[in-house]
């Protein structure tokens, strides 16, 4: 190929080139001068957002979150903005489809972490848990550490840190022991069918009185429940004046220890298990019709 047949296809290309870059200086500088406006007012109203958002939630991280998608939406509007100063519509749409078949691909692939995620949204704006809370969630008790955008961490009273996603805790049953600020302590008692209930009553009402942890605003309850085989059960409910599982315990283990003594000093028989054989029922063998068989024993 001739070398100056090259020459000249060069150089009318490169000449529609710069005719065409001169034509389009006035959209460069337009473009331009709308990428910095648009760049500063989406910090702006990232700013203002954060404000505003902040007074609806306390989440630092939901907060932070919210505001940057707000940002990144208008800068988003505004570099298709500048594209369109450009005339570069077909990139635009090219953009947009792009990102609307990769935002389905995503849809799919991550759909867990995007339930979890979406989940943690919802637990920062509803707030039934909080950091410091006693909770329980499914199987697991314990205190919160953490609630996080994608998992809650829980510390159980046994020691462990337990990482639930937020899946599980939106879509769960939560029992929140912190709300009331108070717990109640249920201890069931049998008694001997012999006693004087009244009398059990009063003496279990005033052996569990002197706990100091128990609430003074709240009564203690002494329920008879139900005529066991052995025994009339009855149901002490007690509120304690503090939702920790320490204190929990320590009441229960203390009203224990006080019912007993008190028991035995006012002479209530909390009775054990009993049996009784009858050997006289319709078709069976009575007791003196039984044989019995003495083993011999030498020295």
């Amino acid at each position: 190929m001739d070398i100056n047949k090259i020459t000249n296809l060069l150089t009318e290309k490169l000449t529609i080139w710069v005719e065409a870059i001169i034509k389009l200086l006035p959209n460069i500088a337009l473009a331009a001068i709308v990428m910095v406006i648009g760049f500063y007012i989406a910090k702006f109203i990232q700013k203002i957002a954060g404000k505003l958002i902040s007074k609806v939630s306390n989440n630092v991280t939901l907060n932070h979150l919210f505001s940057s998608i707000i940002y990144f939406i208008f800068l988003g509007i505004v570099i298709f903005t500048v594209l369109s100063i450009l005339q570069l519509d077909k990139a635009v749409t090219s953009i947009l489809a792009g990102a609307g078949i990769l935002g389905l691909a995503l849809a799919f692939a991550f759909q867990d972490i995007a339930s979890n995620f979406m989940s943690g949204i919802f637990i920062s704006f509803r707030k039934p848990l909080k950091v410091g809370d006693i909770v329980q969630i499914k199987d697991y008790m314990g205190k919160v550490k953490e609630v996080n955008l994608r998992d809650t961490v829980v510390e159980t009273f046994q020691g462990k840190t337990v990482i639930i996603p937020n899946k599980e805790v939106f879509q769960n049953p939560i029992e929140n022991y912190t709300f009331l600020q108070k717990r109640r302590f249920d201890l069931s008692i049998g008694v001997s069918y012999g006693d004087d209930l009244e009398k059990v009553r009063q003496v279990t009402i005033d052996a569990v009185s002197p706990i100091e942890e128990l609430s003074k605003e709240d009564k203690i309850n002494v329920y008879f429940v139900e005529f066991g085989d052995s025994s009339i059960n009855l149901s002490v409910r007690m509120w304690i004046n503090t939702p920790e599982q320490s204190v929990y315990n320590k009441v229960g283990s203390e009203a224990i220890i006080r019912i007993k003594k008190a028991y035995d000093a006012n002479d209530i028989m909390i009775p054990f298990p009993i049996r009784t054989l009858d050997f006289g029922i319709k078709g069976g063998t009575t007791l003196n019709e039984m044989p019995i068989q003495m083993a011999d024993f030498k020295a």
